[in-house]
């Protein structure tokens, strides 16, 4: 079986107990819209009623003209009138304020959640897609209440206008049902198809989010090769598909609003006919012949409930992409109270594998408290998956990983994280000021002890050069790829734990500061040091050299003893010269 090494290392996913659905998360999501969501389901039931009244109030006016007794008639017909328009008023109000408390909800739960689940969310969602989840599925969701409303209360009019007829005249009502299977069928084909173009048209908008985030952290790589055009072609490859997902939900709400309109002209004509009939024949008023013209379009008229089904339709499919999200599980945490600090750190039999490829194979392994240990390899080894190990940034498949007598496991949270510092090649730095980037962490160091820790990995002096030192804004302070390492091993610095994990922190660094890092990273034997390394004198200064291979342990013993070997030398791609010791 090949074995390699897999940057970053990932756990195995797994879904929650009882992954949500689609369907209920829209529900859910609905209950979170608060007290606006009933000021709008008031609001539009209202406008409802009163769009159902107007064509009564209407033909009972032009029955009261035709008698020449204008009265309560037009009073009435003005006040619905007002509250049709100081209602639509409310309602736009209603709806911009549930759809923001919800998407807000929304927006921060997943957020939690990704963050909760580490790094399985973001090796199973490329950056770009699941920031297009996070942020623009969660707002197309999040008006689910307002979308369901509006659906739901779109459909009385059309239900009203329906009773109307009966309770005008009884052939109106037969008349006009004999055509509404015609207008379920076609609404039921809308509601398929507009389905299936928005999952597209999001997933679309997804991998454009993905490459554009790729290309802006390549942009250098990409400036540099001259590739600009052919970038531009690459990020926008998916628009075709993005345009005809668009295209086909514009073309079947326009395809329903013809079909509305000759379904309509039919029905109203047989409708109006039988009116005329029984106008004719003494049954109907002029005035009720006005009204019933007036319900016959609103029990027919698809346009109305069309954009209202399609935002909700478009909704479920965003929530339908956030519970890919939500499904995998967070990272779990014990509640075992933390044995004296030692750092004592056992790797028992562990094995991790990346889909079929095993990248770490029956590990065992203990690492000395206070010790520094250098884990060396070609690339591929696993060298930085046992890193992640040991600080929990991925579980393993089989075994256990123990700190001080206690399978990480079962440490809680913020003891875990006090714990166990991490400095990563290429950090990312959090915070307003640069001070507040090195304070990073479940704890907030003091002052002195920041200065101390930047002191430590040799941060201090271009820090103090920034025009405020350390309260410099973090935005305004440029730094480069080994004064960015150097942060990052200053904000490690700052947490003093029981282990220290360092991978490949020297990549950037002159050979003088790592000289100058490794000597004060070996007076700090209150902790148990880890690294990564690829350079023969960070493997020279550890207690003891784990040589990994295709994911086993080759050799675990001191840098002199190793040096001897060939192939050892061989991993730092320095040529064996005659005579030499190690270096």
């Amino acid at each position: 079986m090949t074995v390699r090494d897999a940057s970053p290392p990932v756990p195995v996913l797994s879904l929650v107990d009882s992954p949500p659905t689609a369907t209920g998360l829209v529900v859910d999501i609905g209950r979170r819209a608060g007290a606006w969501a009933v000021v709008l389901l008031v609001t539009a039931v209202v406008l409802a009623v009163a769009e159902l009244a107007l064509p009564a109030l209407l033909g009972r006016t032009v029955d009261d003209l035709l008698t020449r007794s204008v009265g309560v008639s037009v009073v009435l017909l003005a006040a619905v009138v007002a509250v049709v328009v100081i209602g639509a008023a409310v309602e736009d109000l209603a709806v911009a304020q549930s759809t923001a408390r919800s998407t807000a909800q929304l927006r921060t739960e997943t957020l939690r959640h990704v963050l909760a689940v580490g790094a399985p969310a973001v090796e199973l969602f490329p950056p770009g897609d699941l920031t297009a989840r996070v942020v623009g599925n969660t707002a197309e969701a999040g008006s689910v209440a307002a979308d369901a409303i509006r659906a739901a209360v779109t459909v009385l009019p059309a239900v009203g206008g329906v009773v109307a007829l009966f309770v005008i005249d009884l052939w109106l009502g037969v008349t006009f049902l004999v055509g509404a299977p015609l207008l379920l069928f076609v609404l039921w084909l809308f509601a398929r198809e507009a389905a299936d173009l928005s999952a597209d048209y999001l997933a679309a908008q997804g991998v454009i989010a993905d490459r554009l985030g790729q290309a802006r952290a390549g942009a250098r790589t990409i400036a540099a090769a001259g590739t600009a055009e052919q970038e531009i072609d690459r990020i926008l490859a998916p628009l075709p598909a993005l345009g005809r997902s668009g295209l086909g939900m514009w073309r079947a709400q326009s395809r329903i609003t013809v079909q509305d309109m000759l379904i309509f002209a039919g029905l109203e004509i047989a409708v109006l006919a039988v009116a005329g009939w029984q106008l004719a024949a003494g049954r109907l008023s002029p005035g009720e012949l006005v009204a019933a013209s007036q319900y016959v379009a609103l029990a027919a008229n698809l346009s109305a409930i069309a954009p209202a089904l399609s935002r909700l339709i478009r909704a479920r499919a965003a929530a339908a992409r956030l519970v890919d999200v939500l499904s995998l599980n967070p990272t779990g945490y014990g509640a075992c109270p933390p044995g004296p600090a030692a750092g004592r750190l056992e790797f028992r039999g562990v094995t991790v594998r990346r889909g079929t490829t095993t990248v770490l194979d029956r590990v065992d392994l203990l690492v000395a408290p206070g010790s520094v240990l250098a884990i060396v390899g070609r690339s591929g080894s696993g060298k930085s998956v046992l890193a992640a190990l040991a600080a929990r940034l991925v579980d393993p498949d089989e075994g256990q990983v123990v700190l001080d007598w206690v399978p990480l496991t079962q440490w809680g949270h913020d003891d875990l994280r006090r714990a166990v510092g991490y400095a990563f090649a290429r950090p990312t730095l959090f915070g307003a000021s640069v001070g507040a980037a090195l304070a990073f962490g479940i704890e907030d160091p003091t002052g002195s002890d920041l200065r101390t820790a930047a002191r430590a990995a040799r941060a201090d002096p271009f820090i103090r050069r920034f025009p405020e030192g350390y309260d410099t804004a973090l935005a305004s302070a440029p730094m480069s790829g080994g004064e960015l390492q150097r942060m990052g091993l200053a904000r490690a610095f700052a947490h003093p734990g029981r282990v220290l994990v360092l991978d490949d922190v020297a990549a950037s660094l002159d050979t003088v500061t790592d000289h100058e890092i490794s000597a004060a990273l070996l007076t700090m034997t209150d902790r148990t040091r880890i690294l990564v390394a690829h350079r023969a004198s960070t493997a020279a200064r550890a207690d003891r050299v784990l040589w990994l291979e295709h994911g086993r342990i080759r050799a675990l013993d001191r840098h002199e003893r190793l040096w001897s070997d060939p192939e050892y030398r061989a991993l730092f791609e320095v040529a064996p010269v005659a005579g030499t010791g190690a270096p």
